[in-house]
């Protein structure tokens, strides 16, 4: 009753404090990534000469990495019952890499440490979103998992903006603006081990092989339902690399590339935690519906819309697709997965979302360096089409976490 009650009114006030502390760790970590990520595709491409495949290809790569990851980390968290370890570890993993980045000197550095980096995510990823799921009444997992994502996101936009500032003063030397962002990674390191703590284990007996054909069956159909339209949503999704692209091909300047990243990820932030909490009282799919709509007019905007303020109103677009449909995910799959599983839960949805990213990010790179930009956005915008159609579709059914 008292779940019920908070996600009528200020849900945000009875979140637990451990959800507060891994959203702000989620930040940190963000800002510090963002800050590299918001410069690389261009590094990449103008400072080491790689091509937009290239980069399509590396970025996918590193994220399907990260997916790989999650499977193994989130079966392991509920064999052993414990998730904090798990994704401090990840985090720790992450930290320790991002002085690789500014001390690269060829294209092979960079591609080891975004491969490193996406392993200490993988680690970190199922454990936490599990721990989310563990230490959140089940009334507000919408509005938990929407808190996170917007504090991830928040720094997600500071990031860029930070890196936009720094590299004037710097004098858009890339390496020292790589350093600074060392800090913050650091920062959440330490936040986790000392501020998050893990919650009393329930009196359920951890499975002995999560990843087992009897374990997995334990899954129900609402769950796979999530995973599969969530798959062909991601292939719509391909990595936000392009929009940088998209934004340096319409005449923005280098300096002010991290711009798009952050209008992006504040449209973003301030959207998740509000679509989470609405969507704990009136329901997923409907919210979920709409953020695909918009995830369709983003594609069309960015491949249709003229010069930069196409661009602009295209990226805005695609940071309120991302706040609308994120979070709703994530409740989704813990709404379905039974608490013994949940971490092998999140590990399976990030193996084919994942997946899914890599392919799309390479059909993006081939069809941007095959035909151009247009086509890349209007074949995005296809998929996000397929997607939407099978959510409706599945919508005709009875009961399961996707109708919710």
């Amino acid at each position: 009753m008292r779940a019920k009650t908070a996600a009528r009114t200020g849900s945000w006030r009875v979140l637990p404090a451990g959800i507060w502390a891994l959203g702000f760790v989620s930040m940190l970590m963000d800002v510090s990534s963002e800050m590299i990520h918001a410069l690389l595709p261009i590094y990449l491409t103008a400072g080491l000469g790689a091509s937009a495949l290239a980069v399509g290809v590396i970025e996918g790569i590193a994220e399907a990495t990260a997916a790989i990851t999650k499977v193994f980390s989130g079966a392991l968290s509920d064999r052993i019952g414990r998730r904090k370890e798990l994704a401090a570890l990840g985090y720790g993993l992450a930290a320790l890499t991002k002085p690789v980045f500014p001390l690269a000197s060829s294209l092979g550095w960079v591609v080891a440490a975004r491969f490193v980096d996406r392993v200490g995510k993988g680690i970190r990823g199922a454990p936490r979103d599990a721990l989310i799921a563990d230490l959140t009444p089940e009334g507000l997992r919408g509005a938990a998992f929407g808190l996170r994502q917007s504090l991830d996101t928040v720094g997600a936009f500071i990031g860029p903006l930070a890196a936009i500032g720094l590299m004037a003063l710097f004098a858009d030397d890339f390496s020292k603006v790589f350093w600074v962002a060392v800090i913050p990674a650091f920062l959440a390191l330490a936040l986790i081990l000392t501020a998050v703590h893990e919650p009393p284990r329930q009196d359920r007996r951890p499975p002995r092989n999560p990843l087992s054909r009897a374990e997995l069956a334990q899954l129900p159909p609402g769950y796979w339902a999530a995973v599969a339209v969530s798959a062909v949503f991601t292939l719509a999704r391909f990595s936000e690399a392009f929009l940088i692209l998209r934004a340096a091909e319409a005449g923005l300047a280098a300096a002010l590339v991290p711009l798009v990243l952050v209008g992006m990820n504040l449209v973003y932030a301030l959207a998740a935690y509000p679509v989470g909490a609405l969507s704990d009282r009136i329901g997923r799919r409907g919210l979920l519906v709409a953020g695909l709509a918009l995830l369709i007019l983003a594609d069309l905007v960015l491949a249709l819309g003229p010069g930069l303020w196409g661009v602009a109103v295209g990226v805005l677009i695609w940071g309120l697709h991302m706040g609308a449909t994120q979070g709703l995910l994530s409740a989704l799959v813990a709404d379905a997965a039974p608490a013994p599983l949940r971490g092998t839960a999140f590990g399976l949805f990030n193996l084919v979302t994942g997946g899914a990213l890599l392919l799309a990010s390479v059909i993006a790179g081939a069809l941007w360096e095959g035909i151009g930009a247009q086509a890349t956005f209007l074949t995005g915008a296809l998929f996000a089409a397929l997607a939407l159609a099978g959510v409706l579709w599945l919508g005709r059914g009875k009961g399961g976490a996707a109708h919710r």
